[in-house]
């Protein structure tokens, strides 16, 4: 049964990712001792690196905010973009009637 999704804040898992580095302790020990997956502590690691400067293979969390900005901001674009459009359409019907 898979298991339910759980929310924890960044401060848990900076927490966890200075427990990984102060203990020399394996991601999988840390991950069983705190009854955490392994795969989500992994992740909490390598964001740590990537902010931190010791990885550049994926975006910082400031990128990925940022980019999650501009997806919004240009999802927004479109739609107001339909708008109008279909507002043109509408009126430009509106003055052949007359």
């Amino acid at each position: 049964m898979p298991r339910r999704r759980r929310f924890f804040p960044p401060e848990y898992k900076a927490e966890v990712v200075e427990l990984i580095c102060s203990t020399g302790k394996t991601v999988g020990q840390v991950a069983k001792e705190l009854d955490l997956t392994e795969t989500a502590v992994r992740e909490w690691v390598k964001r740590a690196d990537l902010d931190a400067g010791r990885r550049h293979d994926g975006l910082t969390s400031g990128e990925r905010e940022e980019l999650r900005r501009l997806r919004r901001q240009v999802r927004d674009l479109h739609e107001e973009r339909e708008i109008l459009r279909k507002a043109a359409v509408f009126f430009a019907r509106e003055t052949d009637h007359r």
